[in-house]
């Protein structure tokens, strides 16, 4: 289990930003005390499906042969973490 602070930190975000993300459900999240704790494989799969916001009308959803264009950030990240 990780604080919200230190889930902003491995998420390179800011601490409200994962609050906001608890609130809204995006993130599960158990409180204890006052402290909000998060499970890290919980964020780990938050920060995986992550997607970067691309305009539908630029075509880049999808690979020339059809395929769904693979998440590069997730893929990055996993690399970055030694996975």
């Amino acid at each position: 289990m990780i604080t919200v602070p230190e889930a902003a930190r491995r998420a390179g975000k800011d601490p409200e930003t994962i609050r906001r993300w608890i609130r809204s459900g995006r993130l599960r999240a158990r409180k204890i005390g006052t402290q909000h704790v998060i499970e890290e494989p919980d964020l780990d799969d938050l920060l995986d499906d992550e997607e970067l916001p691309v305009p539908a009308d630029w075509g880049w959803d999808r690979l020339p042969d059809a395929r769904p264009t693979p998440n590069v950030v997730a893929i990055i990240r996993r690399q970055r973490a030694g996975h």
